[in-house]
């Protein structure tokens, strides 16, 4: 892994969800596509790009009942208990609207409520992820989400991931559609003749949904683009280092352009660290991902006291970030900016994927300087209420006026002052 010193600073931007002008254009003409032909398309790029053959893009109840046959008992109910954990967990984000009223009556409050309709997209292709459907769903549901729809790319046999069918059981979700791609995004845009639109739509996916989710974001609302996975360890001469390589190559091992970055004072940890990731890929069933990640986006960063460090940390800004550490609940505290803080040394980066209850949709590429994980907030709407009674109007509508022509914008001047005028005309 490459090092770096302190005077060079340390940073992993990577762009995001850019895509070439190739990309760009058939991202446009997929969504087009869909919306003229529905269904249509639909099917017909199934058969393209998964090589599927469908008659049916709802998922039935009983290739649900087979898939729950089929899978396994025990990762059923691990399933389950993590489905507890991080619904436990958001339950504590529901929020409460307010009302301030004064004593002539007037208020004004704010009303919170759930949006009506939630599409999830869930990735195919090299590996399925049930534990998105609860990171997703769960939130949503806590939220109080009337609608919540699943859609994920079916394999050659027309089928989708036994997992992603059970984890959609376990919450109660029933309607689940075969597709992917740009396309999947668009009809939970738009609508076809059997996919009802959505209000937002949450979920990772590959570059064409990252592009899709952009072209569509206005239309409809969207998590985030996020981009590759990354994570950073801060860790000292008290740290493990193959317990650090191995949580090095969780991250790694999900795309080429995954991040992985060591912080460390301690050289000769430094040094263990990278020796053990070598000899831990050798044997790393993604190995080709994971090795092609370390070696373009992996870095020891080595400064010269732990505040440099944790500065360093904070310029990272990184989706995940493992203290490994003495003391490390203090250097959390020092944490500005970062996705998602793992403290101690049994707070591995997978913890937190699966089953600690928090979730795993983080933002990436420095944007957790200014955003959040996904959460029970994006799946709320916050509605302003004003209540003017006719003394509060008396005693501000000539403030108000003012304030409007200040603006230059004499109809809202007029706006208020009209009641002045009917209420004269009738005196």
């Amino acid at each position: 892994m490459k090092q770096l010193k302190l005077a060079s600073g340390v940073s992993i931007r990577r762009t995001i969800a850019e895509g070439t002008e190739q990309q760009t254009k058939a991202v446009k003409e997929i969504i087009e596509a869909v919306r003229q032909e529905g269904d249509a398309a639909l099917i017909r790029f199934a058969e393209k790009w998964d090589g599927a053959a469908l008659s049916n893009l709802r998922v039935a109840p009983e290739e649900i009942s087979e898939a729950l046959e089929r899978f396994n008992p025990q990762l059923l109910q691990d399933l389950t208990e993590a489905a507890e954990n991080i619904r436990t967990y958001h339950t504590s984000q529901q929020q409460q609207g307010y009302k301030l009223e004064n004593s002539d009556g007037s208020y004004v409050a704010q009303r919170v409520a759930a949006i009506e309709s939630a599409g999830l997209y869930v990735p195919g292709g090299t590996a399925a992820y049930p534990s998105s459907v609860l990171m997703n769903v769960i939130p949503a549901q806590v939220a109080g989400v009337s609608r919540i729809v699943l859609i994920s790319p079916p394999d050659k046999d027309g089928k989708l991931s036994d997992g992603v069918l059970a984890a959609a059981h376990i919450l109660g979700i029933d309607e689940v559609y075969k597709s992917g791609g740009a396309q999947a995004i668009a009809a939970l845009a738009y609508g076809t003749e059997s996919i009802a639109p959505v209000d937002k739509i949450t979920g990772p996916g590959n570059i064409f949904v990252a592009l899709a989710k952009r072209e569509v974001n206005g239309d409809v609302a969207i998590d985030m683009i996020a981009g590759p996975s990354e994570i950073a360890v801060i860790a000292d001469d008290t740290a493990h280092p193959d317990e650090v390589a191995a949580d090095l190559l969780s991250q790694a091992e999900h795309d080429p352009m995954a991040s992985a970055v060591l912080l460390t004072t301690n050289t000769r940890l430094a040094e263990a660290v990278s020796r053990e990731v070598d000899k831990q890929l050798a044997s790393l069933p993604r190995q080709s991902i994971a090795q092609a990640a370390i070696e373009d986006f992996g870095m020891i960063y080595i400064g010269e006291t732990l505040e440099q460090v944790i500065q360093a940390a904070n310029q990272l800004a990184p989706e995940h970030l493992e203290i490994m550490t003495e003391d490390a609940e203090a250097v959390a505290e020092q944490i500005l900016h970062a996705g998602a803080i793992f403290i101690g040394r049994y707070s591995s980066e997978p913890v937190g994927d699966y089953f600690a209850g928090t979730n795993h949709v983080l933002p990436t590429n420095s944007t957790a300087r200014f955003s959040s994980a996904l959460s029970v907030y994006d799946f709320v709407k916050r509605t302003s209420i004003v209540y003017y009674s006719e003394q509060q109007w008396q005693e501000n509508k000539d403030k108000i006026a003012r304030l409007a022509r200040l603006e230059g914008l004499e109809g809202h001047a007029r706006a208020v002052e009209s009641r002045s005028w009917k209420k004269e005309s009738t005196s």
